[in-house]
């Protein structure tokens, strides 16, 4: 400054004010260079040796509420939990930084005065009593830890400029908050609180905080449960301090001093086993879940007590997935029954475990029919004997049921109908619909899938039926489970019209139904739901997956063993667990039901065939359609049949006579039934012969081979070969059936009965004419094997 003055004096000589000038340039210039020089130093030294900031925290996994439900130990087998923003609370943060920086956010890194006055004291008391660190400074030391030399001190000193650089304050000091020692392999305050005193650091008392403020200085002196009277000594002079400065008001430092120190060091919290492993795989360190642990803890011993009473029927685990359907959150995750059980595997996570789904995909098949306009509720489905190319799917009772409505079918869960529902819609359209609700295995598996596949002939998991069945709940629309709170929300999918699943939820509501649960007293309450069940082949897996407004819910019942038990059912095994379930967390659920869709009529239907009537149709009966999709088709069960005046002969338009006949209805039913009827002693009405002289009758209505199928080959053993079988339909007015094997007369059998025969090897003609002379070819290929 004094400088400046003699520059800007206009009394100086002209000489001196040039040598004034210049020596102000000089200073000025000089000043600059170093600094320059300085900074490029200092930025080729952060280039040489970068900033070790490269932290790898501990996974933690927390609830609804943000408290911590599982952790897992990072590489280097350290609990050091990152502390998220809104964990640290003012009073955490106000006695950290009286205590350890009170200049934190006014100094570059280092403090100055702070390291005069510890010289100064260090050197009047003849040793070191106290450092100059800074909070910067520790974050570097914790970064990179050394031995306490000069050199290492200038070091600190260098990384702390870095920080400062890199960070701001408030980044720095959750730095520092992270990675403080607390002795043993616990690193920062959120690692401590939780495994000292059991809560978030937001929840902690002031007491507390003191106690977690002063172990760090001497973390291998103050070890919380072992020496707890001389934390307490040492948290109360600070507290008293702290009075002295008024920091907090009286009442706090009184309650502070007062508390007890009973705190011991738990063990890391364990909870959702399964999800957290699951969701750890996403390489986050903290993971917030949607998990209720009300909820969680509340089924976790409802499913133990329920596994523990049916081992004595060898079934040993359960997996449970509770979805909230106006949030579309997952709320409830049980992946076994005991996670801790080695007996059958109990650290699999059966909720994610691919299984066979058995029955489970009806609903959403015969939903879809309805959408496509080929079914109807009440529309009659034939449940008898098929065969799809080799493929003859049968009931899980092997009984038949002849002509049965759609609703019946879903109900009774009967496999033929479904299997022809499947054949009408097409397995392409059953496996769009799946793939939309994130179905992977089934949609990879696509091209070698077949019609079995509605049986339970693909792979599903407890997570994606649960999530499929939500879409009854939601009005057809596919809203992706959320199990992580920070989940990018797809928008969601129309997979089902709202009013198809309408219909749907009126058929699985009904408590009328053979799969009701045998063992389930009539007394205990329920909440209205719908739900569907499901057995896979072998009795291995028993499923159940129910829904209303509030909660879908699935549930699987078995063995990780996949070990088949007799008993096992989704009706008498999973549906007991699930109503269970419901009771526990919907006990008190209103009785409001889902509302039918404008979309969505009634109308009047036949009770035979629930098509649209026909003008002989005289018991009728209201049935649900979609206007515009629903078939328009108009039964014709009943017809108008010319017969001879003896009702002897029945008579076509083309043959029947100019007069001497009558007109008569019957009931025309299909070549399938009629061999239903007959193979079950069912009486029925048939149509007298037809007129032997009509030309007609040899043009149309013959014979259907349904054993074989043409064009196949077939594989028979050459050590003990099986004879294959030869059955038709026909129509109704044919008594006798003839056989031909490559054009060589095999055999005459009566309509409707089946006849076996073993071929040669090679292509083979089967040839099937009846006594109206209507015939019937079909090739196949025949090849012996040795199995």
């Amino acid at each position: 400054m004094q400088l400046l003055r003699h520059f800007s004096n206009p009394f100086l000589p002209e000489k001196q004010i040039s040598f004034v000038r210049k020596l102000a340039i000089y200073f000025l210039s000089g000043i600059f260079v170093t600094g320059v020089c300085f900074i490029l130093v200092f930025g080729m030294l952060c280039l040489i040796f970068p900033l070790p900031d490269k932290i790898e925290y501990a996974t933690c996994i927390v609830d609804d509420h943000g408290q911590v439900v599982h952790a897992f130990l990072p590489r280097d087998q350290q609990w050091r939990m990152k502390l998220d923003s809104n964990e640290l609370s003012p009073l955490l943060k106000n006695t950290i930084l009286f205590k350890e920086d009170k200049y934190f956010f006014y100094h570059p890194g280092i403090n100055p005065f702070a390291i005069l006055k510890s010289l100064a004291g260090n050197i009047v008391h003849g040793k070191i009593r106290s450092g100059a660190s800074t909070i910067s400074m520790q974050v570097a030391r914790a970064l990179e830890p050394k031995r306490r030399t000069w050199f290492n001190k200038l070091r600190e000193v260098f990384r702390a400029e870095q920080l400062e650089l890199k960070y701001s304050k408030q980044e720095i000091l959750g730095l520092y908050l992270n990675l403080i020692p607390y002795g043993g392999n616990i690193q920062g305050v959120k690692a401590a609180s939780l495994f000292y005193f059991g809560k978030n650091p937001d929840h902690l008392s002031l007491a507390e905080i003191t106690t977690l403020s002063i172990i760090p200085n001497r973390p291998s002196f103050l070890v919380i449960g072992k020496t707890n009277d001389r934390i307490m000594h040492a948290r109360n002079r600070w507290l008293k301090k702290f009075a002295a400065q008024k920091l907090f008001t009286v009442k706090e430092i009184e309650d502070a001093l007062l508390e007890p120190l009973t705190a011991t060091r738990h063990s890391p919290p364990d909870f959702i086993p399964q999800l957290s492993l699951k969701l750890k795989k996403s390489g986050r360190d903290h993971i917030a879940t949607w998990i209720d642990m009300n909820k969680q803890f509340k089924l976790e011993k409802l499913v133990a007590d329920y596994i523990q009473a049916s081992r004595l029927k060898n079934i040993q685990n359960a997996a449970v997935v509770v979805i909230d359907n106006e949030t579309h959150q997952v709320v409830s995750y049980i992946g076994s029954a005991d996670f801790r059980d080695t007996t059958d595997g109990g650290q699999v996570n059966g909720a994610a475990a691919i299984r066979q789904p058995g029955s489970t995909l009806k609903p959403l098949l015969y939903s879809l029919c309805m959408d496509e306009g080929l079914l109807t509720p009440k529309q009659t489905i034939n449940d008898v004997a098929v065969n799809y190319q080799g493929y003859a799917p049968e009931n899980f009772d092997r009984k038949f049921n002849g002509s049965v409505t759609m609703e019946f079918a879903l109900e009774h869960s009967l496999n033929i109908p479904a299997v022809r529902s499947m054949q009408m819609l097409g397995k392409d359209r059953l496996v769009q619909a799946l793939a939309i609700c994130d179905f992977e295995s089934i949609r990879k598996d696509q091209a070698r899938l077949g019609l079995s596949m509605i049986l339970g002939g693909c792979g599903a998991n407890l997570e994606q039926l649960t999530g499929l069945f939500s879409i009854f709940a939601n009005q057809g629309l596919y809203y992706k489970p959320s199990f992580q709170q920070n989940d990018l929300s797809p928008k969601p999918q129309r997979v089902l019209s709202a009013s198809s699943t309408f219909m749907i939820n009126e058929i699985l509501s009904n408590v009328n139904r053979p799969d009701f649960p045998l063992n389930w007293q009539s007394t205990t309450h329920l909440p209205k739901i719908a739900w569907k069940t499901g057995t896979s082949y072998g009795r291995r897996d028993a499923w159940s997956i129910g829904y209303n407004r509030h909660y879908t819910i699935g549930v699987w019942c078995g063995n990780f063993s996949a070990r088949g038990v007799p008993g096992l059912s989704g009706a008498n095994t999973a549906t007991p667990l699930l109503f269970k379930i419901f009771n526990s967390i919907d006990y008190d659920a209103d009785e409001q039901w889902f509302t039918k869709p404008a979309s969505l009529d009634t109308r009047m239907v036949c009770a035979e065939t629930g098509l649209l009537p026909g003008p002989h149709c005289d018991h009728l009966i209201t049935g649900y359609f979609i206007p515009g999709v629903s078939p328009a088709k108009t039964c014709s069960h009943l017809q108008e049949v010319i017969l001879s005046a003896d009702e002897k002969i029945s008579y076509c338009r083309s043959c029947m006579p100019l007069n001497g006949y009558k007109k008569k209805l019957f009931r025309i039913i299909p070549p399938e039934m009629q061999r239903y009827y007959a193979e079950n002693n069912i009486v029925y009405q048939k149509l007298p012969p037809h007129n032997p002289a009509c030309e007609k009758i040899f043009l149309e209505d013959g014979p259907v081979i349904t054993s074989l199928s043409s064009g196949f080959e077939y594989l028979i053993s050459r050590k003990d070969p099986e004879p294959l079988q030869l059955s038709c339909h026909n129509s109704n007015d044919v008594s006798r059936i003839y056989w031909y094997i490559n054009n060589r007369f095999y055999k005459a059998a009566t309509a409707g009965s089946k006849q076996f025969f073993i071929p040669d090897e090679g292509p083979v003609k089967i040839s099937c004419t009846d006594d109206k002379g209507r015939n019937r070819d079909i090739w196949i290929k025949v090849r012996y094997v040795v199995l």
